[in-house]
């Protein structure tokens, strides 16, 4: 499908470039902060908001869902909206709207209301983070691109995956929740004053394409049962619960309509597919979506270990992840100045980062009940390392060969895949983890043989041990038979962690050789095109 052509930007620059370039870098920095706060606000804070607004877990659920599947939208909806409005219009409102449904967040804790706020949020933060994306490819020189992406890395990646829960737990534990909601006030503020004294060249709108109603009505339907069933299906044993079932259902039904109304109205819909025609665009959309399953898979994995096994609080859970944001962003900078400076090109990176992946999820699999901070810090360093080689050079090789008519498209499809990557991911894991918790209690119990020796000694040693405390006989005997299951549940609880961090590992080992392949294909049929091309000339002349 084609794209509506481009008109001419519209700005006069009245300051220099350069101060121009980093008032307008500064502030997508802080919008993109903003939706980093509020997109990651409950992962730690889940229990404290459960707590104050009386919520039940599938209650609770839509805080989540609401968020999750207006994000998808607005990524959906903000190639439209931009080729209406300028770009920088659509990120200041976008910005001012999220700060606005953080502020009034932090007053309630009205369930109802927080689920409708969460929704806002979720369309303001796809909304930016494509607007802002688009901008700095559009307004800035092209030469710059490496740094500036790597700079909006550190504020779409590095943040949520890092530097929040860090902020967040310290938040958590020396304030409430509500204080997290509230930070994202002056941040917003601040991104948007930024961006309106920025006098340089902004990029115009496109010539905009009607609304498209219907699709966005089957779009939005796929998006939330998608949502749905990720998000909720672990916790009802998947497909054996009828609402999931019919939920995929829908949404598959949904998604086949909405590619064909698509197709049938021949480019004037909700979606275009033009960046796939860049056979550079396929690949890293491709590589997006298992990238986005191991950035989201392991900041899952990472922080749920540490409080549930580890017994962490929510400040130490996050500072666990905080030094990997400074080997994230070191290796940003590191590849921003090997393909500016250097000329290096983007792919050459890209096998390092993987590597460093595999090698730290591999060694993160060896992690016991024992384990502390410093046990974990190297593997968590190493994976900060190899995210920033990986996201970077993924960003860089999806949009260098857009051009202004596509770029806003490709973004936003290039996000939706790194999301649906991510929810496929913490899905999966949580899934393992359910299953080889029950797994593995049963194979530990069934060598907790009654009447054994060893069974014996243990109840024994640890029935003595709460005597000595001062309970009785009788109940100290009952508290070392319920001491020795939780240590079975604990173990069996450590070894399914154990695995599903293999799992991550695995998944780039499966991965690799079918990326290479799809990008062997890709390159064989653009030789192709590019032959048919050379003989249908040759036939003109």
């Amino acid at each position: 499908m084609t794209a509506a052509p481009t008109t001419a930007p519209a700005a006069t620059p009245v300051r220099d470039g350069a101060a121009a370039e980093i008032l307008v870098a500064a502030g997508i920095l802080l919008a993109t902060l903003t939706e980093a706060v509020a997109g990651t606000v409950l992962s730690l804070g889940r229990g404290d908001v459960m707590g104050d607004t009386h919520a039940t877990p599938d209650q609770f659920a839509w805080l989540d869902i609401g968020y999750t599947t207006l994000k998808l939208i607005g990524f959906m909806a903000a190639p439209w909206l931009t080729a209406r409005i300028p770009p920088r219009g659509v990120v200041v409102v976008s910005t001012l709207v999220m700060g606005m449904a953080c502020g009034i967040a932090a007053l309630t804790d009205r369930l109802d209301l927080l689920v409708a706020l969460r929704a806002i949020q979720g369309f303001a933060g796809g909304i930016l983070l494509v607007g802002g994306q688009a901008i700095l490819f559009l307004a800035c020189p092209r030469s710059r691109q490496p740094v500036l992406q790597a700079l909006f890395a550190m504020g779409a990646v590095v943040a949520p995956a890092t530097i929040a829960p860090a902020f967040q737990g310290w938040l958590l534990d020396s304030q409430s929740w509500n204080w997290i909601f509230f930070s994202v006030v002056p941040l917003a503020l601040a991104a948007a004053g930024l961006l309106l004294i920025a006098d340089g060249p902004m990029p115009a709108a496109t010539a905009p394409r009607p609304f498209d109603g219907i699709g966005f009505a089957l779009i939005t339907v796929t998006f939330f049962c998608v949502t749905c069933v990720l998000s909720q299906g672990s916790r009802w044993d998947w497909f054996e619960e009828p609402r999931i079932l019919w939920l995929a259902v829908t949404g598959a039904a949904a998604l086949l309509v909405f590619l064909a109304q698509q197709a049938s109205i021949k480019g004037r819909g909700l979606l275009d597919v033009s960046p796939f025609a860049s056979d550079a665009f396929s690949f890293a959309f491709i590589v997006s979506f298992v990238a986005g399953a191991a950035l989201f898979g392991s900041a899952f994995l990472i922080p749920s270990f540490a409080l549930s096994v580890l017994a962490f609080t929510p400040t130490e859970a996050g500072l666990l992840l905080l030094p990997s944001g400074a080997f994230f962003i070191g290796s940003l900078l590191m590849v921003a100045f090997l393909i500016q400076v250097r000329r290096v090109p983007p792919f050459a990176t890209m096998p390092f980062g993987i590597l460093a992946i595999m090698a730290a999820m591999w060694m993160l699999s060896g992690s016991t009940a024992e384990s502390g901070a410093g046990d974990m810090m190297a593997t968590i360093l190493l994976r900060g390392l190899g995210l920033g080689l990986l996201f970077l050079s993924i960003t860089l090789i999806a949009f260098g060969t857009l051009d202004r008519r596509n770029l806003a498209a490709g973004i936003g499809l290039f996000n939706i895949g790194r999301q649906l990557g991510g929810l496929m991911g913490v899905a999966a894991l949580q899934t393992l983890i359910d299953h080889h918790v029950a797994a593995n209690a049963a194979v530990l119990g069934a060598h907790v043989t009654a009447g054994g020796p060893m069974l014996i000694e243990r109840l024994t040693t640890t029935a003595a041990a709460l005597t000595a405390k001062g309970l009785e006989e009788e109940a100290a005997s009952r508290a070392a038979t319920s001491l020795l299951g939780r240590s079975v549940t604990g173990q069996s609880t450590v070894i399914a962690f154990d695995t599903a961090f293999n799992a991550v590992a695995l998944l780039f080992v499966i991965a690799a050789p079918v990326m290479i392949g799809i990008k062997i294909c890709l390159s064989r049929r653009r030789m192709a095109h590019a032959a048919r091309y050379r003989r249908a000339g040759s036939e003109a002349r």
